[in-house]
């Protein structure tokens, strides 16, 4: 570890909420107990990410901080105590830092719900930069037959996508909306083929359905067209499930919309601010509205076997660290495909 003890590293930094990232050139951070030092293959680039940066949400991350919680690297250097893995390995290192271990939630499988956890990209620096610090109890190996660039956005986008529709408790042979084309959804098209349902997918932007027609969706659905809800009604009798990864929040009224008697809207998209409920169709249907914010060390594992088992494939555009301010605007202006 000593050769890192006085190295540095690019990184790109929020210093300020809205405002662009600073490449700058930082120590690199050294494993303390139970933390392994990897350098950094891949790192995707998720909506989180700029919603974090810009200061989108009620609670704020403290700046400075490196976001990126999608990272794809190999380990450089162990802290005291790590037994259970060596200098050499790839790794995954996700949302999920850490966990207390001890809460109902944690000793019930519902980690993600510790109100003590830390997010990497959030409490603790992520990954973009070439050095990150991880916690040895929440990575995941990465098999070496996988690419990289295919990993990383599974880490986040799959992972999140793949707990959602567990969390919509759809049976194989379904009918599943996916609202919203985008990192999240071409790949929650794939995990719900994958999964065995039948998938409807809905966005604004026509390259975005094709995008999921090429995915496997059965039903490609323009979201500005009139009476879309209705059509689905006709077509299938109703969506038992639907996904809504978008950010807008008509995307949720619509969803719902789509929905038969008994079925449930899982929400991954967090538009800033408030979304009206309609309550009548929730109660005299029984729908259920449900959040889903990614997923376990378990659900993580489950992700990326369907990836490694080739079933699952992601549509990227690969940059620079250097760019990441113009991957950032691409994000927020939806011109990215995938």
């Amino acid at each position: 570890m000593s050769e890192y003890r006085h190295a540095h590293m690019k990184a790109a930094v929020v210093r300020a909420f809205g405002r662009p990232l600073v490449i700058e050139e930082l120590p690199v951070p050294l494993p303390g107990p139970r933390q392994v030092l990897v350098r950094v293959v891949a790192s995707g680039v998720c909506h989180t990410d700029v919603h974090a940066a810009d200061g989108d949400w009620p609670t704020l991350p403290r700046v400075p901080f490196i976001p990126g919680h999608e990272v794809v690297g190999d380990i450089v250097a162990l802290g005291d105590d790590v037994e259970e893995l060596a200098i050499g390995e790839r790794v995954g290192v996700p949302w999920l830092y850490a966990t207390c271990g001890q809460c109902e939630y944690c000793r019930s499988g519902r980690e993600t719900l510790c109100p003590l956890q830390l997010d990497t990209g959030v409490q603790v620096n992520g990954g973009f930069a070439e050095y990150v610090v991880a916690n040895v109890s929440y990575v995941v190996r990465i098999p070496e037959t996988l690419d990289p660039f295919l990993a990383a956005p599974v880490l986040g986008a799959g992972l999140a996508s793949y707990k959602g529709l567990k969390e919509s408790e759809a049976q194989p042979g379904q009918w599943v909306v996916v609202s919203g084309i985008g990192g999240l959804g071409h790949v929650a098209v794939q995990y719900a083929r994958a999964m065995g349902f039948r998938v409807i997918a809905v966005d604004v932007q026509l390259p975005k359905l094709a995008l999921a027609a090429a995915c496997g969706a059965e039903l490609c659905i323009d979201a500005r067209e009139p009476n879309v809800a209705e059509l689905v009604q006709q077509d299938t009798g109703g969506a038992h499930a639907a996904l809504v990864t978008a950010d807008a929040p008509e995307a949720f009224a619509t969803a719902l919309a789509m929905l038969r008697s008994g079925g449930t809207c899982v929400l991954l998209g967090m538009p800033p601010g408030d979304v009206p409920l309609p309550v009548y169709p929730v109660v005299t249907k029984r729908l259920t509205v449900r959040g889903s914010i990614e997923g376990t060390r378990a659900d993580l594992v489950e992700a990326l076997d369907f990836a490694t088992r080739g079933l699952v494939h992601v549509t990227r555009d690969v940059r620079r660290l250097e760019e990441i301010n113009e991957a950032f605007d691409a994000i927020r202006h939806g011109r990215v495909q995938g």
